[in-house]
């Protein structure tokens, strides 16, 4: 389950973002996923066909800002992460982080015990 939200835009298409926990299951950051979509349903789809099956939208808490929506619809996959910030740090304290291609987050190596 995860925190996020969506926003249709005037096309009839969605954007959803999620927030979902670290893949790498350390305690550090999770990640805000982007997904473009013909729907809500769709968009879910996409993510859970690339193996995160655990992934469901209640509700709108957090939908995607004007700059991610942006983001996604300017990626040819429409389907893009970055990392969380961190609460503690103001905003402008920190360069943000770029977005990426969503095939870079499941190709990131995993601690070894």
């Amino acid at each position: 389950m995860a925190a996020g939200g969506f926003c249709k835009l005037p096309n009839g298409t969605v954007v959803v973002a999620l927030n979902l926990p670290s893949p790498a299951a350390d305690g550090s950051r999770g990640v805000r996923v982007l997904v473009h979509a013909r729907n809500r349903a769709r968009a879910l789809t996409r993510l859970r066909n690339l193996g995160l099956r655990a992934v469901y939208l209640r509700g709108n808490a957090a939908p995607p800002t004007p700059d991610e929506i942006t983001a996604v619809l300017h990626h040819p996959d429409g389907l893009i992460w970055r990392t969380e910030p961190d609460n503690g740090v103001t905003p402008g304290e920190l360069i943000p982080e770029l977005w990426h291609p969503i095939k870079a987050l499941l190709r990131r190596p995993t601690a070894q015990a």
